[in-house]
């Protein structure tokens, strides 16, 4: 119990009360703030290794500590199994794509005509009724695993036969028991050998990581975006020139450790990423703030975000606008840190984001008319056009 009261002033409730408005004798929690939770392996004491942006080499923190930095703002890689990440990026630094003005338009508008809001509904309505995704719990392997079901599913019904034969689904395994997700579908050149990624982190937490974390914003909507754009471009037939990937990271929530040990297994290998586009948060739109999609500028490769926008103009109903979200702020950051161009949208400016609910258990897409899914189907286009301007689409008739 120690170890609880320690954390009684930084985390919030199972109700959205933030615990630091009381005195730790007059909590309302109490001693009820577990310490364990059946399915979890968690061990608070646990040593890890982790990277600040002010400090030029990492430090030991406990678990414990990690939760308390993250709920204090502070964010960090922890590097315990990916301290070499990076080591060749000034090497790809060297070789920077080039990024063309939008020439798809006819391609990219047939497939977005046919995204569906009722997929996304249908899809995060289930992604949600998980406990939590944590990644070191029972139902966060559950979730993983059923969303890697649904993904072979969907592959499976709206992917002509010979598309299937050159699209691979796998489970990306790591030393806890979620995985991540990668599915790729193979580029029919066979000179260009590189990959266009779109990502999105599959995990969720609550502040105090045994609580309830539906996480339905914090990435149940980026998770979903995406997922309805692979399948309408499997629909359609979609097959670029070069390899687009989509994946599905684990544990985003506890220092991006899912797509470091992604990044540095393709760093390892030499993959060709020339692209990786990040969906973290696309559903909340603050009530009285004009809809638009953040831009994040910092921490990003600068090239890829001007590009995104240019999407945006072309192809998306509403504006986008800059914003910041600071150092490791999600899983784009690993591959910027591989020395692969990356960049990130999110559902608003940094600011009007959905702060108050994410990471509790009031993350859930009922909680309020602030919720949209007409906003995450916007990010569904921009993943849909992302894919096809880049992997080099032209639809046959």
């Amino acid at each position: 119990m120690k170890a609880a009261a320690a954390l009684l002033t930084l985390v919030s409730a199972t109700v959205a009360t933030p615990l630091s408005l009381f005195h730790n004798a007059q909590s309302p929690l109490g001693d009820l703030l577990p310490m364990s939770y059946p399915g979890f392996d968690l061990d608070l004491a646990a040593p890890r290794l982790v990277q600040f942006a002010d400090r030029d080499e990492p430090v030991v923190m406990t678990e414990l500590e990690k939760l308390q930095a993250k709920v204090r703002g502070i964010r960090f890689f922890d590097v315990t199994e990916t301290l070499d990440l990076g080591s060749h990026a000034h090497l790809r630094m060297t070789k920077k794509p080039v990024y063309p003005a939008p020439n798809h338009t006819e391609a990219v508008r047939s497939v977005i005509e046919t995204l569906e809001i009722e997929n996304l509904r249908d899809t995060l309505d289930k992604f949600t009724s998980f406990r939590t995704r944590y990644y070191r719990s029972e139902t966060g392997k559950q979730s993983q695993q059923w969303l890697l079901s649904k993904i072979t599913e969907i592959t499976k019904n709206y992917a002509p036969k010979v598309l299937q034969d050159v699209i691979s689904i796998n489970a990306f395994p790591h030393s806890w028991a979620q995985s991540s997700i990668i599915v790729r579908i193979n580029g029919s050149s066979t000179i260009d050998d590189s990959v266009v990624i779109i990502g999105a982190h599959l995990d969720s937490t609550n502040n105090w990581p045994f609580l309830p974390a539906p996480g339905a914003d914090d990435d149940g909507s980026g998770s979903i975006s995406i997922l309805e754009a692979y399948r309408a471009l499997l629909a359609a037939g979609f097959q670029g020139e070069r390899a687009v990937e989509f994946h599905w990271y684990s544990a985003e929530e506890v220092g991006l450790l899912g797509s470091q040990a992604v990044a540095r297994a393709y760093e390892g290998r030499g993959v060709n990423v020339v692209a990786m586009s990040h969906y973290d948060m696309t559903a909340w739109v603050k009530r009285g703030t004009r809809e638009e999609i953040g831009v994040i500028t910092d921490f990003v490769d600068p090239d890829l975000t001007e590009f995104n926008k240019k999407l945006i103009e072309v192809y998306l109903d509403i504006p986008w606008v800059e914003t910041t979200c600071g150092y490791a702020c999600s899983d784009h950051a690993s591959w910027r840190k591989a020395g692969y161009p990356s960049a990130f949208a999110i559902e608003s400016t940094y600011e009007n984001a959905n702060h108050q609910n994410i990471h509790t258990a009031n993350d859930r897409y009922d909680v309020s008319d602030e919720f949209s899914f007409s906003h995450m189907l916007e990010f569904s286009k921009l993943a849909v056009s992302f894919a096809i301007e880049l992997g080099g689409w032209k639809k046959a008739n």
